[in-house]
């Protein structure tokens, strides 16, 4: 099969497009012809090495962290999957023309999403929901403010917390604000509005995308005893605010909420974006454009 092969720590041209031996199904996997796989920050800095020090790579690798195909063979002791299924999921060595996944960590796309399209859902949509269910743990009545929350994750954060009733506010830049009043949030604020940012009172949660000085400036905007849950580490000023109870979320596989992600967009009840669709050879230009942000997802066909 062809994949994408990384031979040492680098900048996106260290990317080759390559042929390497095709993966076999194990005991409890499933082997998937891959339609599209999708691009994430996590990719990135695993190439860049920046991500070394917590998820070190044995070079040469295939990264890749989500998926969409169809099912080529099921392996031993597997059930629910066969031959010709349309399946999606998230795991590792995504960004190939086969992947191998435990059959736990998959899930059947639904009849009306299209299949290149699931490959944009797995990773954000966990991420998302978990960063409100796992980290916030917000409850009805309750206030959370989202940043980021135009990106995928921030999207999938904003829905969870509006299906579990609390009172929203999507985070976005100020250049963002007109776009955002379409995730249908309690409240849009833009981050980068100190005017903005000052009259924000206490609230009870922080969902954080974003990092850097907003969280910091955001840390101090939630209540004594409230929750700051983030997917990209803890603000660099969290020991100056011990009463707020810090939540660090890294996202685990969960098939079953992944379909119902997954059938609440096709319900149109939220959405995940998809900017571009490119080869799957040029994952090194796809990557370098999605490292310069943007909202929608950069989608790689094998």
């Amino acid at each position: 099969m062809k994949a994408i092969v990384l031979h040492e720590y680098g900048g996106p041209e260290n990317l080759k497009y390559e042929s390497v031996p095709d993966p076999v199904a194990g005991p409890g996997e499933v082997l998937i012809r891959v339609a599209a796989s999708s691009v994430n920050p996590i990719d990135y800095k695993l190439r860049s090495g920046e991500a070394r020090s917590y998820y070190p790579l044995e070079l040469p690798a295939i990264i890749g962290t989500d998926f969409s195909g169809i099912v080529r063979e099921v392996g031993e002791k597997v059930s629910g999957f066969k031959a010709g299924d349309k399946v999606m999921g998230f795991g590792s060595k995504a960004y190939a023309e086969l992947v191998t996944a435990k059959a736990t960590d998959l899930t059947l796309v639904p009849e009306k999403l299209d299949l290149i399209h699931a490959a944009a859902l797995p990773l954000v949509t966990a991420t998302g929901e978990q960063l409100i269910t796992r980290g916030t743990k917000i409850q009805s009545g309750q206030t959370v403010l989202v940043s980021g929350a135009l990106g995928g994750v921030g999207r999938s954060a904003v829905w969870t917390a509006k299906k579990a009733g609390a009172i929203v506010i999507a985070g976005v830049r100020k250049a963002q604000l007109k776009q955002a009043e379409t995730l249908g949030a309690s409240q849009v604020l833009a981050l980068d509005d100190s005017a903005a940012m000052e009259k924000l009172g206490f609230i009870d949660a922080v969902a954080d995308t974003v990092s850097g000085k907003t969280a910091e400036m955001l840390l101090a905007k939630v209540k004594q005893g409230g929750v700051f849950a983030s997917v990209v580490g803890s603000p660099a000023n969290a020991k100056m605010h011990p009463t707020v109870k810090i939540e660090e979320v890294y996202a685990v596989p969960d098939a079953k909420t992944l379909r119902t992600m997954a059938e609440d967009q096709v319900a149109e009840r939220f959405v995940i974006p998809v900017d571009r669709m490119v080869p799957l050879s040029d994952a090194g230009e796809a990557q370098a454009a999605a490292a310069k942000g943007g909202i929608g997802k950069i989608l790689l066909l094998a």
